[in-house]
């Protein structure tokens, strides 16, 4: 059966009280100019809790009066980009897409076809953002039993992961009716000022090194509880102990990268070296000295660089090592230098350093985001929670390898969405040490965990 994504409406979602003069214009941070991809999509997946057919549009009517007034709390969300350096908080508001699916969720979910991903969200992912773009765009897609997925597109120059999480908290608790609300906290522009372009202008050239000639494909790869248990037990075997166990996104992570780099070697012959640099996205909030509050908003990130030079046969507990040696030289200390005079040489210099090293061609690259314990199969707008949450697939070219980890419904598992070059994936789904633990797309109604983690 072909699925078929029919937009039912189109219509401005404004916030439910206008913006006072003095909020007109909203300054991004410094760090906000770092990534440069449009949007930071997601998908919730959300079964039919008995609402029958008829409930359905008092349901999208709770949705769009709930957004409304959460909107008026993150007010910069309901406006136009005005330039690089600030956002015009005009109150034209959110772009807000009904459609419907000509299939059960059920039916979708026992084999998601990640290619069709990006017809539940309601924008176009590699489109620039421009004065006219919206910063905030919401996609209802409603099945045909009547579970609901929302794809939504939110500009990553205003937030990244954990503050897209506290948006969507707040939007869930607004139409919840929770008597405690939710509001963001601005404080990014003032601590990471930003007066000129130089670090968007120095960031789209390092960005711009990690992608490489060929064709990507995206495949979903889940690592239960167990097989995370296994990899931390070979990470820590060593005679030499880490200082602290790995996570397991550190233990996914590095077993993720030592598999990439037998991919690419069997992709370009045994014999030929090639080293790999690892890059993964930090959360610098609770970093910082005092530790920021978990509904700042903005894009408090900075990027962790790890290499292995020599990669003729690497162990998974020194892959670890350099993972956790290049998280932690992202401490207080470097944060306290990020927002001081000499913050901009510091921010320059480090990627410059990964920008000329990625360029060559015989040095690999892999990136990773991690979107675990942002609370995303938490978000309840009164209905219950998501059964799943989705990124989107790729297919194409040019080739950035990139990885999301995402955690599974019940916390204990992470879902790997990977985008590699074509070769490199035929041959990582064909590595026996990989599929030892990772598992090819799994249902995710089928898919379950037992207990949650906080590791």
């Amino acid at each position: 059966m072909k699925i078929e994504v029919q937009i039912i409406s189109k219509e401005d979602i404004k916030p439910s009280s206008p913006t006072p003069p003095h909020l007109k214009t909203f300054k991004f941070s410094l760090l906000d100019q770092f990534i440069p991809s449009p949007y930071a999509p997601i998908i919730l997946f959300y079964p039919n809790d008995c609402m029958t057919l008829a409930e359905i549009p008092k349901r999208l009517a709770l949705l769009k009066r709930s957004l409304s007034e959460t909107l008026t709390r993150f007010y910069p969300l309901a406006g136009k980009i005005k330039d690089d350096l600030s956002i015009e908080c005009n109150d034209d508001g959110a772009y807000f897409v009904e459609a419907q699916v000509n299939c059960r969720l059920d039916e979708f979910l026992t084999k998601p076809d990640l290619l069709l991903l990006h017809r539940f969200l309601p924008c176009e992912l590699m489109k620039e953002l421009t004065a006219v773009t919206y910063l905030t765009n919401i996609q209802v897609n409603v099945f045909d039993c009547g579970g609901i997925a929302i794809g939504i597109c939110i500009s990553h120059k205003m937030l990244d992961g954990a503050a897209l999480s506290t948006f969507l908290r707040a939007w869930s608790a607004t139409a919840r009716g929770c008597e405690e609300v939710i509001y963001p906290n601005f404080a990014a522009p003032s601590l990471f000022p930003a007066n000129d372009l130089w670090l968007r202008d120095t960031s789209m050239v390092m960005w711009g090194s990690l992608f490489k000639k060929g064709k990507c494909i995206t495949k979903r790869f889940v690592f239960d509880a167990s097989a995370i248990a296994a990899l931390k037990v070979v990470a820590t075997s060593s005679k030499i102990k880490c200082p602290t166990p790995p996570t397991r996104v550190e233990a996914v992570s590095a077993f993720i990268w030592k598999c990439i780099m037998a991919a690419s070697k069997e992709k370009h012959g045994y014999q030929t070296r090639r080293p790999c640099v690892l890059t993964h996205l930090v959360n610098l909030r609770r970093r910082m000295t005092p530790p920021l509050s978990d509904n700042c908003t903005g894009n408090l990130l900075w990027m962790a660089a790890a290499k292995c030079m020599t990669p003729d046969k690497p162990e998974l507990h020194d892959l670890v090592g350099e993972l956790k040696d290049a998280i932690s030289k992202l401490d207080g200390e470097f944060v306290k230098k990020l927002s001081s005079d000499e913050g901009n040489s510091l921010m320059c210099e480090s990627l410059k350093q990964i920008g000329e090293l990625c360029s060559k061609d015989e040095v690999d690259h892999v990136g990773f985001s991690s979107w675990c314990n942002f609370g995303f199969y938490e978000i309840d707008f009164g209905r219950g929670k998501p059964v799943w949450v989705s990124s989107y697939g790729l297919s194409g070219s040019p080739v950035m390898n990139l990885v999301i980890l995402v955690e599974t419904r019940y916390g204990d598992g992470i879902e790997a969405w990977m985008t590699l070059d074509e070769q490199d994936m035929s041959n990582l789904e064909c590595s026996s040490e990989y599929i030892k633990f990772a598992s090819m797309d799994p249902s995710p109604l089928t898919f379950i965990g037992h207990s949650a983690s906080s590791s």
